[in-house]
């Protein structure tokens, strides 16, 4: 077992423990808010850390590259997902108005 595998195996096996731990929390937690909480990590930690075991998987080229993309895309989008997600579900409980600041 080389470096290089210590490394896929380390990176696979923290992105895949923080998506069951979001996928755990998500059962578990009972508000809409809450579960926000579960599931900005994994869509902002877990799923770049599978995708960048991925691509040292695959090794140096393009499929890394493109494996990083995707990794780095998911990693910037999460935490605008959960916030979108946030802003509407607090419009809709009455908390925020649509004319609120932002």
């Amino acid at each position: 077992m080389t470096g290089g595998h210590i490394a896929v195996l380390v990176l696979m096996t923290a992105g895949c423990g923080v998506l069951l731990l979001s996928a755990f929390a998500l059962l578990r937690l009972p508000a809409p808010f809450d579960r926000l909480h579960a599931l900005t990590p994994a869509a902002s930690l877990g799923a770049p850390l599978v995708a960048l075991a991925a691509a040292f998987d695959t090794g140096p080229g393009r499929g890394a590259v493109k494996l990083v993309v995707i990794g780095v895309l998911l990693a910037a989008g999460g935490p605008v997902t959960g916030s979108a997600i946030a802003r509407v579900a607090a419009q809709r409980a009455g908390v925020e108005t649509e004319d609120s600041p932002e």
